[in-house]
């Protein structure tokens, strides 16, 4: 009997080493919740997402993570949130900004953990202009090969489970303030803007209580001089920003085409190596034990037990197989690996700069958008500085309500 058991082992460990299946895991898009009711146009929440960090500085370049790649990514990725966000039909203007500086009602930022064309995971904050925190959560979304089929009649990203999780999670915090919550995130907003060109006229204007949210400590009056110049600045800021949209468009648009045909190739050959790893793991493992097994058989018989000397001379030489056809295995998951490198690289040609043209110069975004932000930043400063020259030095304030 024990014969019997040692030649099936061996037969069993080598059907066994054949034998390895991967689990796609899909997951359902969730409906794009909205706002039922009807909001006053003081409690309408502008959405500023910033450029995502690629997560780049604490990897491994080359174990499938490309530089060129995740650097159009972070852009991409902020660009698809804010759409998701515009759909939505909640907020106010919903814009991709080159960094987190930028003052808004909400500001979105990011950092790709994990982007393979397979899964997607981005680690997300989202504050208000008072310092509250909305979101400080890691969203993950995975997808199959079908996300990735030309003869899809409806063209939607293959992450949207990512974006549209997003989306409603900072709809439910919306949806948990008071309208005078909201009006005073706007308002708390339009202060620290004004801060930023003038903190000596209103730095006493602000203050962070004991939660550590900022807080109206007074408001400038409706005639304010001043601050009527600055809400023209403010006015022209976000026409720049929302000419940096048009960027962004072009960006993503002539990103698409090659960026979901890369990640269409990455996601096959993700899948490929794990399943090759896997295989191969499977293989040398059955293999070795098949060996072992063999030469039990062949130890434990007599001289002239044939069936015996046989079979382990089969799961000798079947084992040694296996743990060949393991070792090749791993070597062309080297190869997909190798394809993958190479696949980043040919990308890097279609991410090219973009040229964007402003009413009396022409910008070009190559990379440098925050350098550029930063010039139109100071070019603010000296209009403000040239319009603001003949005015007076006190200005009439408000108390604000209370709560």
């Amino acid at each position: 009997m024990k014969r019997v058991f040692l030649v099936l082992g061996i037969g069993a460990l080598l059907s066994l080493a054949g034998c390895v299946t991967t689990t796609v895991k899909t997951t359902a898009v969730p409906a794009l919740e909205t706002y039922q009711s009807t909001l006053s146009s003081n409690e309408v929440l502008d959405v500023a997402v910033a450029v995502f960090d690629p997560g780049i500085a604490d990897v491994d370049i080359g174990d499938g993570v490309f530089p060129e790649i995740r650097r159009a990514e972070s852009t991409f990725i902020a660009r698809e949130l804010s759409q998701v966000l515009d759909n939505q039909g909640v907020w106010g203007a919903s814009r991709v900004v080159p960094n987190s500086d930028h003052i808004a009602d909400i500001l979105v930022s990011g950092t790709i953990l994990n982007s393979d064309g397979e899964s997607l995971s981005l680690a997300v904050t989202a504050r208000d202009a008072q310092g509250r925190l909305w979101l400080d959560k890691t969203y993950e979304g995975n997808t199959s090969r079908y996300a990735y089929q030309q003869t899809q009649r409806v063209k939607t990203d293959p992450f949207l489970v990512v974006y549209r999780q997003i989306a409603n999670d900072l709809l439910a915090v919306f949806r948990d303030l008071t309208p005078q919550e909201r009006i005073r995130i706007r308002q708390v907003a339009q202060l620290a803007f004004a801060q930023g060109f003038a903190p000596d006229a209103y730095s006493d204007y602000l203050v962070r209580n004991e939660s550590g949210l900022i807080t109206i400590r007074r408001l400038p009056a409706d005639n304010d001089p001043m601050m009527q110049r600055i809400q023209s600045i403010r006015q022209r800021n976000d026409i720049f920003i929302d000419t940096l949209q048009g960027h962004y468009d072009n960006f993503s648009g002539s990103m698409t085409g090659p960026y979901n045909e890369w990640r269409r190739l990455s996601y096959d050959e993700t899948i490929a190596e794990r399943e090759l790893k896997a295989e191969a793991q499977a293989q040398l493992l059955a293999g070795g034990a098949a060996v072992i097994a063999g030469i039990a058989a062949a130890s434990s018989s007599g001289r002239n037990d044939r069936t015996m000397r046989t079979a382990g001379a089969v799961g000798i030489w079947a084992g040694g197989t296996l743990i060949k056809s393991g070792l090749q295995r791993r070597a062309e998951a080297s190869m997909h690996s190798a394809a993958l490198e190479e696949l980043g690289q040919s990308l890097e040609a279609d991410i090219t700069p973009q040229v964007i043209e402003l009413e009396d110069r022409t910008v070009q975004l190559s990379g440098t958008v925050e350098d550029q932000y930063a010039q139109w930043r100071e070019i603010l400063a000296d209009i403000y500085a040239t319009e603001i020259a003949d005015l007076p030095e006190n200005a009439p304030v408000n108390v604000p309500p209370s709560d």
